[in-house]
């Protein structure tokens, strides 16, 4: 299996494959329940979690009004503290630039912490590309570094994965990127994790350079915080002598005292946990304590087309917890590879195509990857409406463009594809528009309803293959409104 997402099929193709996998299925159903009864939990314990949702809101919403405001006071702040401030408009710029600083220390390899960022711009695959080894030190990262898989889950990237998959992967592989794994080891929970920190030891310990991302950065004060839950992100924070963060730009928040909000939000909707076992902070170099060198790479790479679709850029609220994804029955079916993206699950479908635009078979596809059942809303500690911005999503598909920047304005911009679904919707629109014409075809339809299909012909063969066309009433409703009421159209 290919590491990287590039060449996926599209959502309904790649789900069908995974539906029929019943230890896939087996996998997420196990782990997502237990994710979930765990955080139902840990957030029934406090009292004032709606309040704290809804801050976590309206700080979100605040920045992202504000983002120019904001990010230039963040480069401020993190120059002033040391650091240096890098700006990349697109995936290939962030890449040129993290390798180019790599090279720049005489150094071939470096150690990662787990980044959805660099994740999504494919970094280690262009720093392969330079002759730049990145290894990857979370766990679940590891596993599926090393097993030349995808990640499927924000949280647990190697959700798919059982423990005798994972004790095959350790035993064939760690060998070829450093330290082997154990004679005789065994799938407990024990032994894999000690397996993985005697591997991971002297990459740590050799490493010279370090990569990141960032959870939050602080405008007021430069600060960036990553949360983690065991400890290998504070070692690459600490250890090497030049870290390098790429951390996108909706990450900043406005001051030190936000976090309080974020903190208590995020381990509780992750983790299920009061408190991330490891909140690491730094504002820039410090003589003595940690890297000496410290970069930050501030990325766009589709946010800023985002923020001008009023409806979603509430996707740029997200905080990666994944309570969405452990709640979707969707995902917890079809898994995180089907979705095509390093973002799976509900907030996946719809920050995905808003990031890359909904041009391609695989991106268009994402806002109908979801029943609109809801519960994403529900557990999102941000209040993203995700059901929301889904048929908001759609209506893009189906008008056949992407949200692009005139001016002051946004506009829909014409894309290839899906051309018998805008004929429909504008049949649809062109008949709504006139109630004379719209009352001839419905008395039309009931008068022939016996003559029906079932199942509709050609492109609508896929849409009834999986559900019932709906049948139509013997009297419209507006006939049967007269006959019974007496009423005129428009009448009440």
């Amino acid at each position: 299996m290919s590491g990287t997402f590039v060449g996926m099929p599209a959502f309904p193709e790649a789900a069908r494959a995974a539906v029929s996998d019943e230890t896939l299925r087996g996998n997420l159903r196990h782990a997502t329940h237990t994710i979930r009864a765990k955080r139902a939990k840990a957030v029934a314990e406090v009292a004032d979690w709606a309040q704290l949702r809804e801050a976590g809101k309206r700080i979100k919403d605040h920045t992202l009004r504000h983002l120019d405001r904001y990010l230039v006071r963040l480069e401020e702040s993190v120059t002033a503290a040391g650091g240096t401030v890098h700006w990349a408009a697109d995936a290939d710029e962030a890449n040129r630039i993290v390798a180019d600083l790599v090279k720049a220390t005489g150094e071939r390899e470096v150690v990662k912490v787990k980044s959805m960022a660099t994740q999504e711009i494919g970094l280690n695959e262009a720093l392969e590309a330079e002759g730049i080894r990145a290894y990857e030190t979370d766990l679940a990262e590891l596993i599926v570094q090393l097993g030349k898989d995808r990640p499927s889950h924000i949280l647990v990237p190697a959700i798919h994965r059982n423990r005798g998959e994972i004790r095959d992967i350790f035993r064939r592989e760690m060998g070829r990127w450093g330290r082997p794994a154990p004679d005789g080891l065994s799938d407990a929970p024990a032994d894999l994790a000690e397996a993985a920190r005697l591997h991971l030891r002297e990459k740590f310990l050799r490493a010279k350079v370090g990569v990141s991302g960032a959870n939050f950065m602080v405008a007021e004060t430069g600060t960036l915080v990553v949360v983690e839950s065991e400890g290998n992100g504070r070692m690459c924070l600490t250890l090497p002598e030049t870290l390098i963060s790429v951390v996108g730009i909706e990450k900043v928040v406005p001051t030190w005292r936000d976090l309080e909000v974020f903190l208590q939000t995020l381990p509780r909707s992750s983790t299920a946990e009061r408190m991330n076992p490891y909140t690491s902070m730094w504002t820039g170099t410090t003589d003595g304590d940690g890297p000496r060198v410290f970069h930050l790479v501030l990325l766009d790479n589709g946010r800023t087309d985002t923020l001008a679709d009023e409806v979603g850029r509430q996707a740029l609220r997200c905080i990666r917890c994944s309570a969405c994804l452990n709640v979707c029955p969707v995902y917890e079916r079809a898994g995180g590879h089907a979705y095509g993206s390093v973002y799976p699950g509900p907030i996946g479908a719809i920050l995905s195509p808003q990031l890359r635009g909904t041009a391609s078979e695989v991106d268009a596809s994402l806002p109908y990857a979801s029943s609109l059942c809801g519960a994403c809303y529900e557990v999102c500690p941000v209040a993203i409406d995700i059901p929301e911005v889904l048929v908001h999503l759609r209506e893009r598909v189906a008008e056949g463009g992407e949200a692009v920047r005139d001016g002051n304005k946004v506009l829909l911009r014409p894309a290839k594809g899906h051309a018998a679904e805008r004929a429909a919707m504008r049949a649809a629109r062109w008949a709504f528009a006139r109630p004379g014409a719209l009352r001839a075809g419905q008395r039309l339809a009931s008068r022939t309803r016996r003559l029906h299909p079932r199942t509709l012909p050609g492109p609508g063969r896929a849409w009834t293959a999986g559900r019932d066309l709906p049948a139509v009433p013997s009297e419209p409703f507006r006939d049967w409104w007269q006959r019974t009421r007496g009423g005129r159209d428009g009448e009440r």
